[in-house]
């Protein structure tokens, strides 16, 4: 009965959470879709915690989402021992590295009193759920190897049937708990989104890529001889 409701109701009760609460905060303060970035107060570790955060997540993610839509061609890669095995190593690789990147950011927000003084009890939610998002992945990796293999026929049906709204649990049921808990904080996530910093993702500037050129022109005092 609680993996039904797990597995079955929450993710839609998430996803409801972050249409509705995404709607909701564009109308009441558009303006709070942003990072709210806190380089001017200390930079130095913000470096070496975004950077291998912010590209590790980005291919990480990319690789749940090929995964997803092209489950066939992610069969026809792993036909080959060793594009599973550069496959695998290269997805753990990536995973180690946002985790050491999640790490340096959260220590910042506690050694650095500025920063600290600007961290809201969101922030903390959501820095905790990312860390745990993280470490049942990693974790999950190691030590159930091969899950691009196995959750082309596991984890993914399961994901396709959410989208028809015809919910197959016994998917996930099967699963170890790790990989359960796993799926389960994503679901978390969804509804956090909203409320949370995630936000900025959504405000990407796009348009520069087709907004008219500027033209930039410079003033620069003569200097009188």
């Amino acid at each position: 009965m609680l993996e039904t409701f797990l597995f079955g109701v929450f993710p839609y009760v998430a996803f409801a959470i972050m249409i509705v609460g995404l709607i909701w905060r564009y109308r009441t303060n558009q303006f709070s879709y942003s990072s709210v970035s806190s380089q001017f107060l200390e930079k130095r570790q913000l470096f070496w915690g975004s950077v291998p955060w912010h590209y590790g997540i980005i291919l990480v993610l990319l690789g749940h989402l090929v995964g997803v839509l092209f489950p066939e061609g992610v069969k026809a890669i792993n036909g080959v021992p060793v594009r599973l095995y550069i496959l695998e190593g290269t997805g753990l690789a990536l995973s180690l590295s946002l985790l050491v990147g999640l790490v340096i950011l959260m220590l910042r927000r506690g050694i650095s009193a500025n920063v600290r003084a600007t961290t809201s009890f969101m922030d903390v939610v959501l820095l905790i759920v990312l860390l745990a998002q993280v470490v049942t992945g990693i974790i999950t990796a190691i030590f159930y190897r091969w899950g691009s293999a196995w959750s082309v026929q596991t984890t993914i049906p399961y994901f396709w049937s959410l989208f028809t709204l015809s919910p197959k649990v016994a998917y996930m049921v099967a699963l170890p708990l790790l990989t359960k808990l796993h799926a389960i904080n994503f679901f978390l996530l969804l509804g956090l989104f909203p409320f949370s910093r995630l936000v900025h993702m959504l405000s990407v500037p796009l348009a520069y890529l087709w907004r008219p050129y500027q033209i930039v022109m410079w003033h620069r005092r003569q200097t009188q001889q």
